[in-house]
């Protein structure tokens, strides 16, 4: 490291216990996608004294804080940290109020974040920077409420379901040049991301005709018995699934009735179908459309199904070999782990989704336990999780900001987007959307 480098980890040791608040405060108060508010706050509070730039209620609850007040033409590189949890009530650290949980970790991207933030905009190392740096919070990573985030759609509050394809969206995502952004991993220590598949999303309604469960059973067509047959239906479907489009549907039903002594005359069914491309989850997409339809007519019921693009498969990229350096050094005597390349997530984010714009490094620590998503979810090593997460991403910004940003032009420079604009990239996913109907659903269901 040389003595910049050296003052940065300094500065974050010695602001240790602020991160460590930070980072517990987060992660014992969860919310959920697009309802942030509270965690949004904290961050806004945090950065307005530290930086010269604030644009907030992106997305709903989204932020950006800039470095430099004015625009920096050399380089603006973000660093990202996620605002929402999962809804795991039963978690120990779980919000009794929004039963979120911060199982997934983002609360670690957040305390990395503003430690990062600690140490950049010090006047002796900010000025060291040859570019803009983005602080920023992004909303809604986990895609999960796909009716809450339809009725949001409908109110022409959002646009997409994901929190930066929403910030890709209103132009959040222009003045960035690259991102810089963390996962916590059960895996310990990485540098650099293998691929990840892409989903749409589903909110599949069944329309049936109340009757009395007991007394008048004939009369009624019963919704629940029809999802049921759609469910029995996608999974006969599984065995045509392809090994290696590592296709993922993983429906949940939210409503199956209303009384337990009337035939259910609504069930809805929410799903995401995940694949490796687009050619496997589109195939998946229209399976899963299929047995809900048979299960439909089987009873003699109507459907809706409605399909929302959800993520685009995530690319492989590599950590330059100058932050994989200086990883190492933060990290000592601890192992980073390089060889990621090759590995496929069977879930999804929407760091796929800017990948398909820009480049975007990715970086893991670990220091938890318990496995992602789960109640058993826990953090055993906050210096790992915490303090190294923010040393990693204030190192990783310098090394590619310093001496006129030449490793971060030479990173954009080598980089071959899918997408060359914005606006090609909302028309290709929006061509995801669509609503199909069944003939009855306008019509009284009769026997």
């Amino acid at each position: 490291m040389d003595k910049t480098e050296e003052q940065i980890v300094k500065i974050i040791d010695n602001n240790r216990s602020m991160i460590l608040e930070f980072a517990n405060d987060i992660y014992h108060h969860g919310e959920l996608g697009y309802k942030e508010f509270r965690t949004s706050e904290k961050f806004r509070k945090f950065m307005k004294p530290r930086t010269e730039r604030i644009e907030d209620d992106l997305a709903i609850t989204g932020m950006k804080a800039y470095l430099n007040s004015e625009k920096r033409e050399n380089f603006s590189l973000a660093l990202i940290g996620e605002l929402d949890a999962l809804r795991i009530p039963n978690h120990a650290c779980a919000n009794k109020e929004t039963e979120a949980a911060h199982c997934c970790g983002h609360h670690a991207q957040l305390a990395g974040v503003i430690g990062a933030a600690i140490a950049l905009t010090e006047k002796g190392i900010s000025e060291k920077l040859d570019g803009q740096i983005v602080f920023m919070a992004a909303p809604a990573e986990e895609y999960g409420e796909v009716e809450f985030k339809k009725s949001l759609m409908n109110e022409g509050k959002i646009g997409y379901g994901g929190g930066k394809c929403e910030l890709i969206r209103i132009g959040a995502f222009d003045d960035i040049d690259a991102c810089l952004v963390h996962h916590i991993s059960m895996e310990g220590i990485s540098a650099g991301s293998g691929s990840g598949n892409g989903f749409v999303s589903k909110v599949i309604t069944i329309k049936g005709k109340a009757a009395h469960a007991a007394a008048e059973k004939e009369k009624g067509v019963n919704a629940l018995s029809a999802a049921s047959l759609g469910l029995q239906a996608l999974a006969f479907n599984r065995e045509t699934f392809r090994d290696e489009d590592c296709v993922r549907v993983h429906p949940i039903m939210t409503k199956g009735g209303n009384l337990v002594n009337v035939v259910p005359d609504e069930a809805v069914i929410e799903t995401l179908v995940r694949g490796k491309t687009k050619e496997a989850f589109s195939d998946a997409s229209m399976k899963t459309d299929r047995s809900f339809k048979a299960g439909a007519m089987a009873m003699g019921a109507g459907y809706r199904i409605e399909t929302m693009p959800g993520y685009l498969p995530s690319l492989p990229m590599a950590m330059p070999e100058e932050v994989v350096e200086v990883m190492r050094e933060a990290a000592a005597p601890k192992k980073v782990n390089t060889d990621v390349l090759e590995k496929h997530m069977g879930g999804s984010t929407d760091v796929g989704d800017v990948q398909h714009l820009m480049p975007v490094l990715t970086f893991n620590t670990g220091g938890v336990s318990g496995g992602l998503h789960q109640s058993e979810f826990a953090v055993y090593d906050e210096e790992e999780a915490y303090i190294l997460t923010a040393k990693i991403f204030a190192l990783g910004a310098y090394r590619m900001l310093k001496d006129g940003a030449e490793l971060a032009k030479r990173v954009k420079d080598g980089y071959h987007p899918v997408f060359q604009s914005k606006e090609e990239y909302i028309e290709f996913l929006n061509k995801f959307y669509s609503v199909e109907e069944s003939e009855i659903w306008e019509k009284k269901i009769t026997k």
